[in-house]
């Protein structure tokens, strides 16, 4: 797998007004950012996302990436990822292709099969099992592509049908916006290794809820396999892939030691499994500069999105490692 340039975005769930919401969108360009990320959950405050264990996101996605794309004039928009079973394909390809046109080729979309399972329930929306889940992404990406491709679309799937139209608008950029797919499980990190231009590599979320068991799915020997799955599945495609991945635990502080011992008691590891984490950058800029960089060498993964809590402490790294 060929190491690509690093690439920085920021993830962010709401923020209390327009005018800062653009203004947090203009100050991660302008310190170089390459893209600004949602998520896509649907739930505010009460009980059952305090059983899911979720942070609220209050902003929807789509009108969220529409704005900050007006606000800005080259930063990427984007969804970490876009929940599989909560629309209909056709519509989210719509939804996408208008994005990329309005905001002149700069989205990226992202695709997950859905896993909050606290979530589906408060709205209602059946939890299938993973397989079913999975199986039901692997169509959605098919469509997609032939819903932003010219000529007329028909398909009839084993879960959604589509006949009779072509996909409009078209998208800027071509065959379709770069793809993410990303998740935890082997079927889904092969299905981004077979179709997607970035492979997002998360948890494996299968207790439905955030907490040490999706933690201690993502430690560095556990994205040791899952990178040798993407391998496995990518075949020629290897060198064209970019890898992703979610740093959700990010300090830069010059007690790192100290941080990394306290942040892995909460999820039964020692201090230097914590700071070996693929998910946690921990220590001062210059420790997390080297550190991403021992990463790319050793697995790929040159693209990193924080959150937006450390968007000016993470700048200096930014700023040393963006384009290198």
């Amino acid at each position: 797998m060929s190491q690509h340039p690093f690439r920085f975005a920021v993830q962010s769930f709401s923020a209390p007004s327009a005018r800062e919401w653009c203004e947090r969108a203009r100050r991660a360009e302008a310190l170089g950012y390459t893209a600004l990320h949602l998520a896509d959950h649907i739930l505010g405050p009460g009980p059952a996302i305090e059983r899911a264990q979720h942070p609220i996101q209050e902003l929807a996605a789509v009108p969220a990436m529409a704005a900050a794309a007006a606000a800005t004039t080259s930063l990427r928009i984007g969804c970490r990822v876009f929940c599989n079973d909560y629309r209909h394909p056709a519509i989210l390809a719509k939804e996408a292709a208008t994005l990329d046109l309005l905001s002149e080729g700069r989205l990226e979309l992202g695709l997950g099969a859905g896993w909050l399972r606290g979530e589906y329930e408060a709205l209602g929306i059946p939890f299938d099992d993973a397989k079913l889940r999975i199986d039901r992404l692997e169509e959605t990406v098919a469509l997609l592509k032939l819903l932003m491709a010219p000529g007329q679309v028909d398909y009839r799937g084993r879960f959604w049908r589509v006949e009779g139209f072509e996909g409009a608008p078209q998208p800027v950029q071509k065959p379709h916006p770069p793809l993410m797919i990303g998740g935890g499980s082997k079927r889904v990190l092969q299905l981004a290794a077979r179709e997607a231009n970035v492979v997002s590599l998360n948890f494996n979320n299968r207790a439905g809820v955030l907490g040490p068991d999706g933690v201690k799915s993502g430690t560095a020997e556990a994205t040791a396999r899952k990178l040798e799955w993407i391998r496995e599945a990518a075949g020629a495609r290897d060198d064209t892939l970019e890898l992703e991945i979610g740093a959700y635990f990010t300090f830069v502080t010059d007690q790192g030691a100290a941080t990394a011992q306290g942040m892995g008691k909460a999820f039964g590891l020692d201090a230097e499994q914590m700071r070996r984490h693929p998910h946690a950058l921990i220590g001062s800029a210059d420790e997390i500069c080297e550190e991403l960089e021992r990463r790319r060498e050793e697995s790929g993964i040159s693209y990193v999105t924080l959150g937006d809590n450390v968007l000016e402490a993470f700048a200096p790294v930014v700023a040393r490692l963006s384009g290198k």
